[in-house]
């Protein structure tokens, strides 16, 4: 009996073992950024495109508050309620203190600063595919902000989902390299796609996901239900979506429809964001759009 238990151990310790290396951190290497520096202005654009105000400022803020970045919104999920972090420029509860290599690892492998996986909420799945550069020059932009005291709020996550390590087996499965849309596609409808699968996420919320959160990739913009469990996000393929180019970029911009309608809820908060990215941008996005397949 000692000998099988002495063998249980054992066993348990190597699984732990082997577990904690499939599933562990990786961040990227100390010398990515090697010879990389920011350009707050350059970095001020990858802030709008990354929609990094609408998530991270105070509820309801609006003109100079949207850039006093203290946290506080909830997002309810299926897997709990997460809470926007401060990320404002403070050394001790915001980023204030955090390297370029910092945000980048946040940013692109969902790590953080301490080691630990982040939770795919903070869309990292699609700021993977974010040139490094951008991610340096949103750094520096970054440091240009207030700093605000306001202490971040503890995601509210139940067991199991609030077993970090396992989420080095959904980065296994979900933060893939390469893009969605591919092919043969015209230098603006790359800058689009940029904008839209990388950047701007667009993905993270209008494509379906599975029991696990993963977004469905087969069904790339088909919409879906919105995880706090009230409305769907729209199907924005040429499916649903059979709007011109020019009414995308019109909306993209001012947040009316050819039908004088307006976008409401976080879309508003996204038009605020797009409205302030150069023209030629919008009209990538919808150039893109119109690469998207169908799907109903």
């Amino acid at each position: 009996m000692r000998r099988l238990l002495r063998l249980f151990l054992l066993l348990l310790v190597v699984g732990l073992g082997v577990a904690w290396l499939v599933l562990r951190p990786r961040p990227l290497p100390d010398d990515a950024l090697a010879g990389m520096n920011g350009d707050a202005s350059r970095g001020e654009l990858v802030f709008w495109a990354g929609g990094c105000a609408s998530c991270h400022a105070g509820e309801n803020a609006s003109g100079d508050e949207k850039l006093v970045l203290k946290g506080g919104q909830r997002f309810p999920s299926p897997f709990g309620t997460f809470l926007a972090p401060n990320i404002s420029n403070d050394p001790d509860v915001g980023i204030g203190a955090w390297s370029d290599l910092d945000l980048a690892n946040a940013m692109v492998r969902g790590v953080s600063p301490g080691g630990q996986h982040y939770y795919p909420v903070f869309p990292y799945a699609s700021y993977a595919k974010a040139e490094l550069q951008d991610v340096v020059d949103l750094r520096a932009y970054l440091a240009t902000l207030p700093a605000d005291p306001t202490p971040s709020g503890a995601h509210e996550v139940g067991f199991p989902f609030n077993i970090r390590l396992s989420l080095g087996g959904w980065k296994l499965l979900f933060l893939k390299d390469g893009w969605v849309i591919d092919g043969d596609l015209t230098e603006e409808e790359r800058r689009g796609r940029y904008l839209a699968e990388a950047l701007g996420h667009c993905g993270e919320c209008h494509t379906p996901r599975n029991a696990l959160g993963g977004m469905d990739t087969g069904r790339w913009f088909a919409g879906g239900p919105v995880p706090a469990g009230r409305g769907n996000f729209p199907n924005i393929t040429p499916a649903k979506l059979d709007w011109s180019n020019s009414d995308i970029v019109e909306y993209l911009t001012s947040g009316f429809t050819p039908d004088y309608d307006s976008a409401g809820g976080h879309m508003a908060l996204v038009v605020q964001n797009t409205a302030k990215l150069p023209e030629s941008d919008r009209a990538a996005i919808a150039a893109y759009l119109k690469r998207v397949p169908v799907s109903e």
